[in-house]
């Protein structure tokens, strides 16, 4: 069992099924989508490792989530034009995989915006290190910022979830983009053991330190600790009434300032969902293009309580 399992009440399987309203009867939140602010792209869901809780189950095996193409990048990014766009994100599997990922940073860079990859910046990365290094020449590192996957700050407990020897491969990466001067964030598990967030950040804050890399554990956003997401576990239904009772704003959540573009297989082109977090579910595919998407997201999974309202988590800053 892996050490962020716990024995917890499994959630009833009527809950989170009507789009209006939760088992209970009562209306269902939903959020409006305010500012396209943060454009995601999921570049495909094969990577060079298997997790042992992967959310999108990405493998060396599972393409379910086809390759993204330049083209397609290129014309969401055209759509996206007078949007007060500020970050494009790039989420995979492992991006590094895709054989366009460059080309698509620097066609992003190229438009001004803020690039964000996530990675865990092992051999898929070191194989374009040196475009990589062309980019942050080209264009700073204020705008290049590679978010590396380390669930934890001790090997043995990140090599559980990701295999042996990962962690090592990871801080080899890490230590790479440190000395070359990128932009560099880190996110780590929050549930990943028992110590509890501060304990969590002076670990990670002593593993940076011991090899030289420059991220401020104290710092929420250049260390992310995502909460947990089992979709299995029992969680609270969101209803409208929440907002007032948690004292949060529905344009807090991920839904309200971002959508992301998949790919999949077999598909005749590309499709835009809700977020990041709910590639499989046919209820969060808005449609084919940016416009079809800005409608309203009903907060009908359990991720969207678990992650984004009641954890307060988003996968950008």
């Amino acid at each position: 069992m892996s050490i962020r399992q716990q024995e917890a009440p499994r959630l009833d399987p009527r809950k989170f099924q009507d789009p209006e309203v939760t088992l209970k009867g009562e209306p269902r939140a939903k959020v409006a989508l305010g500012a396209l602010r943060t454009l995601w792209f999921n570049t495909g869901t094969l990577c060079n490792i298997a997790c042992a809780h992967c959310y999108i189950e990405s493998s060396p095996r599972n393409d379910a989530l086809a390759y993204l193409t330049l083209d397609e990048v290129r014309r969401f990014l055209d759509e996206a034009r007078g949007q007060p766009l500020e970050e494009v994100g790039f989420t995979g599997g492992e991006p590094f995989m895709n054989p366009e990922l460059v080309p698509m940073l620097e066609e992003v860079l190229a438009r001004g915006l803020r690039v964000l990859v996530l990675t865990n910046a092992m051999q898929p990365l070191r194989r374009h290190r040196a475009a990589l290094r062309a980019l942050l020449d080209r264009h700073g590192p204020e705008r290049l910022i590679l978010r590396v996957s380390l669930d934890h700050h001790d090997a043995a407990a990140h090599d559980l979830e990701r295999g042996a020897g990962s962690f090592a491969r990871t801080l080899e990466g890490m230590r790479w983009l440190a000395r070359e001067g990128f932009t560099l964030h880190v996110a780590g598990r929050a549930g990943f053991g028992q110590a509890g967030e501060a304990a969590m950040r002076a670990g990670y804050a002593a593993l940076f330190a011991a090899h030289g890399i420059a991220v401020d554990a104290a710092d929420p956003v250049a260390l992310m600790l995502f909460p947990e997401m089992d979709a299995g576990r029992d969680v609270p239904e969101i209803t409208t009434a929440c907002w007032g009772i948690l004292g949060k704003s529905p344009q807090s959540v991920m839904c309200a300032s971002s959508r992301m573009v998949v790919r999949r297989k077999g598909a005749p082109r590309a499709a835009v969902l809700a977020c990041t977090l709910l590639a499989y579910d046919p209820r969060f595919e808005l449609g084919a293009t940016l416009a079809e998407a800005a409608r309203p997201v009903a907060l009908n999974h359990p991720h969207c309580a678990r992650f984004c309202v009641l954890g307060g988590a988003a996968c950008s800053r």
